[in-house]
């Protein structure tokens, strides 16, 4: 018992000098105005933040994101299967389907999935 608590406060002593070095080493003596100001790409912090974004890379961000929780939910009901009722998994799949084929269709009908004009 006493040689076990004494390897967890030896290791528990290395753990925090290796932190304090890392924490010591890796710190910047010298600041430069660059690396401090909240933009490192170039943009002039000084200036107005609110740049024109444009609304398209918007839009396809916004459809990216509904597709992607949408394939999350499409995943379960491949697992759940073997533990469902066969005819309300095969009602609720096709229902669920077809709703994301319906809003496909609306968002191509809009002409969201264009990207030129």
């Amino acid at each position: 018992m006493l040689s076990i608590l004494t390897m967890s406060l030896i290791i528990l002593t290395m753990s925090m000098v290796v932190m304090l070095l890392a924490s010591m080493l890796s710190k910047k003596t010298m600041v430069d105005r660059e690396k401090s100001s909240p933009f490192e790409c170039g943009f002039d912090p000084k200036s107005s933040s609110r740049l024109p974004f444009s609304l398209r890379f918007f839009l396809i961000t916004i459809i990216f994101l509904i597709f992607d929780v949408e394939i999350a939910l499409i995943l379960p009901i491949i697992y759940i299967i073997k533990f469902s009722n066969m005819f309300m998994w095969t009602i609720t799949s096709i229902t669920f389907i077809l709703i994301l084929l319906i809003g496909l269709y609306h968002e191509w009908n809009q002409g969201m999935l264009n990207w030129s004009n």
